[in-house]
């Protein structure tokens, strides 16, 4: 994994400190492009999967959760580096284990519902980008509930995962 505080130390050394927060916000400005064009925000920002996105709480984890039988349910985390509900005491060597590798710090390992094993084939430059990126954010406190086994009862909306034949003979709502 490529360690981008040397290259800041070098700019800073031979361009002086402006060049070295150009690279940092370059890299910061990578990390949100990333961030966006894998669509990170509907599954971790509040309001999204009921239609109504609230972006003044972009990336501080959603309200609704998806729910694999047999499995359990699943609710999009907070992002933001906020201390107590988000990845504000995560290093960016452990934000990048949880999206490339589905480790988070605590051992447990995240579902594929959340796409890591896509996002494995991140190159080292991008995946410390988006770190960079969510580190970067302002701090937003939201709890979110979960991960809940599966005979637990969640504490929040959940969107079901079935087959099709489940799917088909399941009642119209009234």
């Amino acid at each position: 994994m490529r360690n981008w505080r040397l290259p800041l130390l070098v700019a800073t050394m031979i361009l002086g400190p402006s060049a070295a927060v150009s690279a940092a916000e370059t890299q910061i400005e990578r990390g949100k492009y990333l961030v966006t064009i894998s669509g990170c925000g509907t599954c971790h920002t509040p309001g999204v999967l009921l239609g109504k996105p609230d972006l003044t709480r972009l990336l501080a984890g959603s309200e609704v959760a998806f729910g694999i039988p047999g499995v359990g349910v699943f609710v999009g985390g907070n992002l933001t580096p906020d201390k107590e509900t988000g990845l504000g005491d995560w290093t960016a060597e452990q934000i990048i284990a949880a999206i490339t590798k589905g480790e988070m710090p605590n051992g447990r390992k995240l579902f594929p519902v959340m796409p890591w094993p896509d996002l494995a084939h991140l190159s080292p430059d991008d995946a410390q980008a988006i770190a960079a990126y969510l580190k970067s954010l302002p701090p937003v406190k939201n709890a979110v509930p979960g991960p809940f086994g599966p005979k637990d009862v969640p504490s929040t909306f959940v969107s079901v995962i079935v087959p099709g034949d489940v799917y088909a003979k399941m009642p119209a709502p009234k």
